[in-house]
């Protein structure tokens, strides 16, 4: 069986690239009216840069839900199975004053809180999320039609939710590529140029490659891509692959030799229209005002921190284990500033105003009846301590009726600055803590090691074993001459 297409959100980079260069606001006027697009709700860029979430489906229609040919299904050595996971996940952070870019990849298998699911690996939060929807609103008596559109919208907003979660960025605006708008994009270019350290001949991904330079394009870029077995760091490495990618593809778009020829920009234009949806409150146009002075080596490409590429759930499932405290500190940074300056100060509030109800999901015994001890010292009311009776989560949090509330900050500050979700079922002067195995704060010091929580549930507790964090692959520039060799 061969591995599903590790397919790019390179279409997105192509719109950026097209749009900053300035080359026909025409042009771009007549891409913007002819794109998908969906509504979502997102933008703001309320925590100090303009954040677009790329994600790449397996989708086996484009962008307007037509259905592939049987010619275009063939070109992508996909087979016609269809399947919605978001293999490809990319946050490209800008910070506001538009003089660089960042774009951060998020590993498939990363481990992680999917609202009204639970803790999932972050390529199934769109997939699954559509699913459940999809057969709860065809019970309801919805058309296929409505239900289908509705369902995917729902998968949207959970992806973008999970990804805001581990990260602590404010997505501001959304894309998503299928697998066609991969090789429509890369043959539009005439092809793309990469370097491989070795010879490689892996039968799952079809890659067979020469070591050195090369200019792939089709249905070989894909291989190139998709190939994750026989690779030091398995899928670490592949997305390394698929960054040097799309840093090799941005470089063409902005090239002389494709910003000079109409055929080319047609053709790009053209594809892109194929195969980008985007939120609908993207103002393209604007965004290209915003940016033309970025240049191609502005933008670079790097991952999320790791754990343990090798972690297991308690129940044999293979997965990468996170940090989202690590995560969100790292992302802050690249907006110029610290994960402490990315914070608010916190108001002043009375603690002895405030009950604190702490419920323990992380599998370590005890852990609650520490956290709420240690929040009692700092002057909080002790409300309901336990374990966790709701959906399971990946990362701590303070619940509160009002997110913004003093009282929600203060409790997140004293527990080592946590995230803060609204809950519009708790009282406004009661703030519930939510302990997932990722909790460092105070009460974790003495923690017992004991992977099942006294209640009996499955404590869904990640196998740790000796992980340490997993070394960064190497940072990948736009901006180089010729492409950057890798494994």
């Amino acid at each position: 069986m061969t591995d599903r297409p590790a397919q790019l959100a390179v279409a997105v980079l192509s719109v950026l690239a097209l749009v900053v260069t300035g080359f026909a606001w025409r042009s771009v006027d007549a891409l913007e009216a002819n794109l998908a697009t969906a509504r979502l709700g997102l933008g703001g860029a309320k925590d100090g840069a303009l954040d677009i979430l790329m994600v790449g489906t397996d989708s086996r229609t484009d962008a307007h839900g037509n259905p592939l040919s049987q010619g275009e299904l063939a070109s992508l050595r996909a087979g016609s199975a269809e399947a919605d996971n978001t293999d490809t996940i990319v946050l490209i952070r800008v910070p506001v004053d538009g003089s660089s870019a960042t774009a951060l990849s998020i590993p498939r298998d990363s481990y992680v809180d999917v609202p009204g699911i639970g803790n999932s690996k972050v390529n199934a939060a769109f997939g699954a999320t559509k699913a459940i929807e999809l057969d709860r609103l065809k019970a309801e008596g919805e058309s296929d039609a409505e239900a289908e559109a509705q369902a995917t919208q729902s998968g949207r907003e959970a992806l973008i939710e999970s990804v805001a979660n581990l990260t602590g960025v404010t997505v501001d605006h959304y894309a998503e590529v299928g697998l066609l708008g991969f090789v429509l994009l890369t043959d539009a270019v005439g092809g793309v140029d990469v370097c491989l350290n070795n010879p490689v001949d892996e039968a799952m991904s079809g890659a067979k490659f020469a070591a050195g330079e090369q200019t792939l394009s089709g249905a070989d870029a894909l291989s190139f891509v998709r190939q994750r077995h026989d690779l030091p760091r398995g899928d670490l490495d592949r997305i390394v692959r698929q960054q040097v990618f799309m840093a090799s593809l941005v470089h063409q778009v902005l090239s002389a030799k494709t910003l000079s020829n109409p055929g080319k920009l047609g053709q790009l234009s053209a594809a892109v229209q194929r195969s980008v949806v985007i939120d609908d409150d993207w103002d393209i146009l604007g965004f290209a005002r915003q940016l033309q002075g970025l240049a191609g080596g502005d933008v670079k490409f790097e991952t999320i921190p790791v754990v343990d590429i090798n972690a297991m759930t308690d129940y044999g499932e293979s997965i990468v284990q996170v940090d989202p405290q690590a995560v969100r500190k790292y992302a802050a940074s690249l907006a110029g500033k610290s994960d402490d300056s990315d914070t608010e100060s916190t108001p002043a509030v009375d603690p002895s105003s405030v009950t604190v109800d702490v419920s323990n999901d992380s599998g370590i015994g005890g852990m609650a009846s520490r956290v709420a001890e240690a929040l009692t010292a700092k002057g909080f009311r002790e409300g309901n301590v336990g374990n966790n009776t709701g959906t399971s989560v990946s990362t701590s949090r303070v619940l509160a009726a009002d997110s913004d509330s003093a009282g929600a900050k203060a409790v997140a500050a004293a527990l080592g600055d946590l995230q803060v979700v609204g809950d519009s079922s708790l009282p406004a002067d009661t703030m519930r803590v939510v302990l997932a195995t990722d909790y460092a704060g105070p009460g974790s010091a003495s923690a017992s090691t004991s992977a099942t929580a006294s209640s009996g549930r499955t404590s869904d507790v990640v196998d740790r074993g000796t992980s340490t964090p997993v070394p960064p692959g190497p940072a990948v520039d736009a901006g180089r001459k010729g492409p950057q060799c890798v494994n």
